[in-house]
């Protein structure tokens, strides 16, 4: 099942418990006005985010920790959604371009690589809307155990 735009946010918060609605969409996202593309059941989700000129280094290209902020935002929602609850235990990024000023958009993909019973493996890409990889990414996510009560 493939669903997009505002359905993959609704879908996030109809498997949530009631005490995260307040947090969703998170603020992190909501800063980063970040916007849902789409989400393949279990597999890929992608997100659009712009390149605003607060994000820029003083070379005028979008800081390092901006593209992996918007990684994490699209990594979070889909492990969120494969094995809630999961937290992030590591993640890595390798830089392969600048997102350049004349960049107005990135565009995140994170996939599932391999789950264990406790573990997700996930890989993600920043990338322009001329498809061009700014930045590759790999992250674990430890699954907890569900919460009693």
């Amino acid at each position: 099942m493939t669903i997009t735009g505002d359905a993959i946010n609704d879908l996030i918060r109809a498997n949530a418990p009631a005490a995260m609605h307040a947090l969703l969409p998170p603020p992190c996202l909501l800063d980063m006005e970040g916007e849902f593309l789409e989400y393949e059941d279990g597999v890929r989700m992608s997100l659009r985010f712009p390149v605003l000129p607060r994000y820029r280094n003083p070379m005028g290209n979008m800081q390092g920790g901006f593209i992996v902020a918007a990684l994490d935002n699209t990594l979070g929602p889909l492990s969120y959604l494969i094995a809630p609850p999961s937290v992030t235990a590591t993640l890595n990024a390798q830089y392969l371009r600048p997102v350049t000023p004349e960049t107005t958009h990135i565009i995140c993909e994170a996939r599932l690589v391999a789950r264990t019973r406790n573990v997700l493996h996930l890989a993600a890409e920043a990338r322009g809307e001329d498809g061009k990889v700014f930045v590759l990414c790999q992250a674990t996510q430890q699954i907890l155990p569900p919460r009693s009560g």
